[in-house]
């Protein structure tokens, strides 16, 4: 552990390059997958930049998720699809769904019927 505490911490990411902020008043972060959702209620934000990106923390005592009814697929998977079974993308993304985000089926689905 560090001597010092907060303020040598603080030294050592002013030499890296390192700008360090909490963010005020967040009222909640959502994490959205392809199949589901977390929403994290009342966290504590904090941003640390670099040079060209940021790195976000966050800390919460608890989160939910949820499960997505409809799952979002990617627009290259979308297309793909849709070009290999020669309909439209409405269509491909119906498959998807069915065949619950299995291309190789979805595509089998679409050209059996």
């Amino acid at each position: 552990m560090m001597r010092g505490g907060n303020r040598e911490m603080r030294r050592m990411m002013d030499k890296m390059g390192l700008d360090m902020n909490e963010l005020p008043n967040v009222q909640e972060v959502i994490i959205k997958t392809d199949k589901k959702e977390i929403i994290v209620t009342k966290p504590s934000v904090t941003e640390m930049k670099a040079k060209d990106s940021s790195i976000f923390t966050v800390t919460a005592d608890s989160y939910e998720e949820r499960e997505l009814e409809v799952p979002i697929f990617s627009d290259e998977d979308v297309q793909l699809v849709a070009q290999q079974a020669g309909v439209d993308a409405e269509k491909a993304r119906g498959a998807l769904g069915e065949a619950k985000g299995d291309l190789a089926r979805a595509i089998l689905l679409l050209t059996t019927k």
